[in-house]
């Protein structure tokens, strides 16, 4: 009837909020990932910025 009716709607729209949970999740790991990434790059850069400089120098 009407008030199984409204636990499924209840149900369904619970599963969803924990599925979207989920995701956002997911990509906020993958975003920290990928920060991650980039700092470690950008200290290669520089590292070899630096190796450049000291031949330079030379």
């Amino acid at each position: 009837g009407k008030k199984q009716a409204a636990e499924e709607e209840r149900y369904f729209r619970e599963k969803e909020r924990e599925q979207l949970s989920a995701l956002r999740k997911h990509h906020e790991e993958e975003i920290d990932h990928h920060q991650k990434e980039i700092e470690r790059l950008q200290k290669e850069i520089e590292r070899h910025k630096y190796k450049i400089k000291k031949l330079k120098d030379d």
